[in-house]
């Protein structure tokens, strides 16, 4: 196999057990110089309690938690002590006790975990001549990141929605989360997974037309339209990788790279439009700095423009236009701090493109003092990339993991230590009956913010929903009817730190005033099963059609809420198990990030995350007016 380069290669390594090593990386570092402990000493549970409790039993939000490591897997959980994320943790102990770590976390022998299937469909793929670009494409699934679908693309209806049954269930081999929303073009749905593999599954029996292996996972929505009379499919890769396929058959046209920077990746779904690809710049830096030994830190967010036929790039703008350079500070171990830093983009670019305007929404800084782009929402020229204006939602953030370790362990924490409020979902372009526009803009505060964009961003209102907090109020995505902004709110309560009554549930505004509509509460269904790693909270992305709201929350209930009133229509409960096409088990989780998808009487969804207090799954389940 070919080696990437040195700072790709950590990229590729699995993340989901990070919470361990950056808990205690400081020890590591001092215990390592003792070399690794004696073949056989320690019982397996007893080196957990020793190297990993204080983590995985709770102690630090972002580690997953010890049920997620039986959907791991022994092979996963070595991989990552010997190669991955926990080799600094994995390194103070003897092969024979990562060994015996591994398989008793996981419940099982190493090289016990079975090769997962894929079922490939009997007939010939698409001809190219009938492919038919999607109505809805993206993300946001309009250039306005509505999240809205008209009654012609959905074919559901309030009437109908209530008799939805699970048609069937994919299993994405080998995987713990299920993030990359699915495009539907064709009577096929694209989608990427943890593995890398791009699947185009047929809609009708999820039956495989074709793969294609990416380098690295792939968590974006693959963007699918016409390019040139080829229909094309495009998607970024985590380590920061662009690619456009052939959408009828999956052969590569071209693969870019964003940039050269080591912790770069790609979380929002690149936008095309006007036979350009924008493509948001994001990064694991934030994760990186929880190690005293690194220089914290040098990346900066941004979008990068490229001509969708050739792949070439046409402009890159940065959320912090100068470059981190070192402040005259150091850390604990006399290690140097750059600033300024970070301003991540990971939302899918809004497109105005009467104003020839693209939007994004960034995340905090890195490194003190907090840039006055973090936690803002920026406008940039379609053509240019030129930063025509921003708007900053909050001032002074600047945090990344080391603010979450304990005392004598947060030397790279900033001054400012957070609170880690970015402007995660995309800003929603929403118009009204009047052809009045207001960019609407939810926030990791609780709160929701509309801006004037004919007056560069001006604020014209803003509501609080809930207390907010890192993994809520507003995280991925809101919708609009037009009549309504529809908000789901997560205000997680996996960490104590944030104060004020939770609100987890789904909140419809006016869009013109800001003022409630209707509320209505998640509801606690955490309590109705074993569900240790549960929450109610909405964080993942929502998504509207005449008349009913779709919404899945961290407990893995997916539920469609009446858009008039935010009555309860339909529930189903996607943290199960489920026969796969394939054959085997689909496992369901929680659902976070990418939401619901419906178009042509189908409604889609992604189930399993696992993140931090999340629960673990690799199902994609697709329902439809009767099932089967």
């Amino acid at each position: 196999m070919t080696q990437l380069p040195r700072h790709r290669q950590h990229l590729q390594q699995p993340l989901a057990v990070l919470g361990c090593f950056v808990a205690s990386l400081a020890t590591s570092h001092l215990a390592a110089a003792a070399g690794p402990a004696a073949a056989g000493v320690g019982a397996p549970e007893a080196l957990y309690q020793t190297h990993c409790a204080q983590c995985h039993d709770g102690g630090v939000p972002r580690a997953p938690h010890r049920v997620s490591f039986e959907m791991l897997g022994a092979d996963a959980i070595y991989t990552a002590l010997t190669a991955g994320a926990m080799k600094a943790q994995g390194d103070v102990l003897a092969d024979s006790e990562r060994r015996a770590l591994a398989e008793h976390l996981a419940g099982q022998a190493l090289g016990a975990a079975p090769a997962s299937a894929v079922g490939r469909c009997e007939g010939p793929a698409q001809a190219l001549e009938d492919f038919q670009a999607p109505a809805l494409a993206g993300w946001g699934l309009t250039l306005g990141n509505t999240r809205f679908v008209a009654a012609a693309d959905a074919g559901l209806t309030p009437e109908t929605v209530p008799a939805l049954e699970l048609k069937w269930a994919f299993a994405f081999p080998g995987a713990t989360r299920a993030r990359s929303q699915p495009t539907v073009a064709n009577g096929t749905v694209f989608v990427g997974s943890q593995s890398g593999e791009v699947y185009a599954l047929d809609l009708s029996s999820g039956c495989a037309h074709w793969t294609f292996k990416a380098d690295a996972e792939v968590r974006t929505g693959i963007t699918v339209t016409m390019e040139e009379g080829e229909p094309a499919a495009y998607f970024g890769d985590f380590a920061g990788n662009v690619y456009r396929i052939n959408a009828s058959s999956g052969e590569l046209r071209w693969r870019a790279t964003l940039d050269d920077h080591p912790a770069l990746t790609i979380t929002g779904s690149p936008r095309y439009y006007n036979d350009r690809l924008y493509v948001p710049m994001s990064s694991t830096e934030w994760a990186s700095a929880a190690d005293p030994g690194y220089a914290c830190c040098t990346f900066r967010g941004g979008v990068a423009a490229f001509s969708a036929q050739s792949g070439e790039r046409l402009w890159t703008t940065y959320t912090i236009p100068e470059a981190a350079r070192p402040t005259g500070r150091k850390n604990d171990l006399g290690v140097a701090i750059l600033a300024p830093s970070g301003a991540p983009i990971w939302n899918s670019p809004t497109i105005d493109a009467s104003r020839g305007l693209l939007y994004v929404g960034t995340g905090e800084s890195y490194t003190s003092p907090a840039h006055r782009n973090s936690d803002s929402v920026l406008a940039m020229d379609l053509e240019t990339g030129e930063l025509r204006w921003s708007y900053q939602a909050l001032a002074g953030d600047a945090w990344n993991m080391a603010c979450n370790l304990p005392e004598g362990q947060r030397s790279n924490c900033p001054e400012e230590d957070g609170p880690d409020l970015d402007i995660g979902a995309p800003p929603v372009l929403w118009q009204g009956a009047d052809g009045r526009e207001l960019l609407l803009v939810g926030q990791k505060s609780g709160m929701v913010h509309a801006l004037d964009p004919a007056r560069d961003g001006e604020l014209v209102w803003r509501r609080r929903v809930g207390r907010g907090g890192f993994a809520g109020g507003v995280h991925w995505g809101m919708a609009t009817d037009g009549d309504r902004l529809f908000v789901p709110n997560a205000d997680t309560d996996f960490i104590g730190k944030w104060k004020g009554e939770r609100k987890p549930g789904l909140f419809a505004l006016d869009p013109e005033s800001g003022e409630t509509r209707w509320f209505t509460p998640a509801g606690d269904h955490c309590a109705e099963a074993d569900k240790p790693a549960c929450d109610p909270g909405l964080s993942a992305a929502i998504t509207a059609i005449p008349g009913v709201v779709f919404a899945g929350g961290f407990d893995g209930v997916l539920k469609a809420y009446a858009a008039g009133s935010g009555e309860v229509l339909w529930s189903f409960n996607t943290n199960d198990e489920f026969p796969a096409v394939s054959g085997g088990v689909a496992r369901g989780g929680s659902i976070e990030s990418d939401g619901p998808v419906v178009q042509d009487g189908h409604l889609l969804v992604n189930s399993g995350y696992l993140f931090g207090g999340r629960m673990a799954g690799n199902a994609l389940l697709v329902f439809s007016v009767g099932g089967k």
